[in-house]
């Protein structure tokens, strides 16, 4: 059996698709990769200089792997849910004889040898590769405004960033260039984009995904995942990646669930803490409404709301600068003494205040961080998820540094970090989802954070939720 060529009303259509969908239409074969792929290149040939989302495109490449995974599926090997279904790196994933460059001018013309072992196992997964997506140069800020390559407009509003640091990988996905794209999150890096694009982000346990090939900010706080358009995909994308590996030895060897056959949307009886301090507090009231509403929704569907403290978390904010300054800091070293007219002048201001960092200052942090985990540990012995907002403000307009939070002015840095980076600090998993959009048009984000290793938990928390609602569904006016 052929696959069976769409209409072109269908194929406009594939761009707004999730990645579950489209396998639906791979294996019954209706559509094949290679249109699907085709589908992609053109929207990315009409509308990434609108948002500067992908910076290195393969598309010889994407539509020869197109190709071989047709010709798979049509000779009965199927390899599964994501077999020629197309997927963009962040730009700071080897990829073998694609260029990866931080965003930086230091790596301007770095070409790796190998893949990030999070490719390979995509491509042994049967995805297509199309290319590289823009990044905050070397993953160091939230809001993607410096890059070699520019600024990364969002979607909803390219005045606005697309959040950062896998602001290109936000951006693509939203716009539809992509079905899904690689991330990674050191302090929000997967959250705060996807906060910021109307997209579903996770952030696995550290350890949970392989870190090997992927361009560290701080080698103890990165993780690497997925963003997508819903629960469903981000679980089939987590299923390929995750497990142990040899090239990080930082890897888990826990046993890898199906994800997938996980989400079975029952959350009766979920208890679900809901800590206000810090969280919703400092959160714009628009934001702190929406995800209101939406914990209101879980209720609906037999979920419990239980009110929880997390003791002395406003200072998770200063043990994660302290984490990032001296970590990546050591990671330059070398470089920057080199090559620091590379640098932009942000990260280079950054690296230059690592060196400050006293051995004193790295041991308190590391010593706020075990407590913060042995909290976080025994705050979960009585409820099964945390529920908070993403972040506490809507996309900033590029090039602002300040925002005004229910009137009181707050650094655009400090406020998008601030709901994400504790659970970096305690490597537990986060997943983010739409849930509304503000006065302005731009999307509002409810974050659910579990225990280590339970990313199936959290993942069915927002199938549930996007099984009663259809924010995730929303796309922009590109579409």
């Amino acid at each position: 059996m052929c696959f069976v060529p769409p209409g072109r009303s269908a194929m406009t259509e594939l761009a707004s698709m999730a990645v579950s969908e489209l396998a639906s239409l791979i294996e019954s074969r209706r559509v094949s990769p290679v249109e699907i792929t085709q589908a992609c290149l053109d929207r990315i040939a009409a509308l990434n200089d609108r948002f500067n989302a992908f910076v290195t495109l393969d598309e010889a490449g994407a539509l020869a792997a197109a190709k071989a995974a047709e010709a798979e599926i049509v000779r009965g090997d199927y390899r599964g849910p994501l077999h020629g279904v197309p997927v963009a790196h962040k730009d700071l994933y080897a990829t073998a004889g694609l260029r990866t460059t931080g965003g930086s001018r230091v790596l301007a013309d770095n070409i790796p040898e190998h893949d990030a072992t999070v490719v390979a196992r995509l491509k042994q997964a049967g995805m297509v590769t199309l290319g590289k997506t823009n990044t905050h140069e070397f993953a160091y800020g939230p809001t993607n405004e410096v890059s070699l390559f520019g600024a990364v407009h969002n979607p909803w509003n390219t005045e606005r960033i697309s959040g950062g640091s896998s602001g290109g990988s936000a951006a693509a996905v939203a716009a539809g260039l992509v079905p899904i794209a690689s991330g990674s999150d050191t302090g929000g890096s997967i959250r705060i984009p996807s906060s910021c694009c109307g997209l579903t982000g996770l952030k696995p346990t550290y350890g949970r995904v392989s870190r090997a090939g992927i361009l560290p900010l701080c080698w103890s706080m990165d993780h690497a995942g997925p963003l997508a358009h819903s629960a469903l995909d981000a679980a089939l994308f987590l299923r390929a990646v995750a497990g142990s590996d040899p090239r990080d030895d930082a890897s888990s060897r826990a046993p890898v669930p199906d994800y997938a056959a996980l989400l079975d949307g029952r959350i009766e009886g979920l208890r679900i803490g809901v800590p206000r301090k810090l969280f919703f507090d400092r959160a714009d009231n628009a934001v702190a409404g929406s995800v209101d509403d939406a914990l209101a929704v879980c209720v609906e569907l037999g979920a419990v709301l239980v009110p929880v403290d997390i003791p002395h978390i406003e200072q998770a904010a200063a043990a994660a600068m302290v984490m990032y300054l001296a970590e990546a800091t050591a990671y330059h070293d070398d470089t920057l003494d080199e090559r620091a007219d590379h640098y932009s002048e942000q990260v280079r201001t950054f690296l230059e205040l690592g060196d400050q960092i006293l051995a004193k200052d790295y041991l308190h942090a590391q010593r706020y961080r075990t407590l913060l985990g042995r909290t976080l540990v025994r705050i979960f012995e009585h409820v099964d998820v945390l529920a908070v907002p993403a972040t506490p403000v809507t996309a900033t307009p590029i090039g602002c540094e300040s925002v005004a939070i229910n009137g009181v002015d707050d650094g655009v840095f400090g406020a998008l970090l601030r709901n994400t980076e504790p659970f970096n600090l305690s490597g537990l998993p986060a997943v983010v989802a739409p849930c509304g959009f503000d006065g302005q048009g731009m999307p509002i984000s409810l974050q659910i954070v579990g225990p280590a290793f339970e990313e199936g938990r959290i993942l069915n928390v927002i199938h549930a939720y996007q099984s009663a609602t259809q924010w995730h569904a929303r796309r922009p006016e590109t579409f």
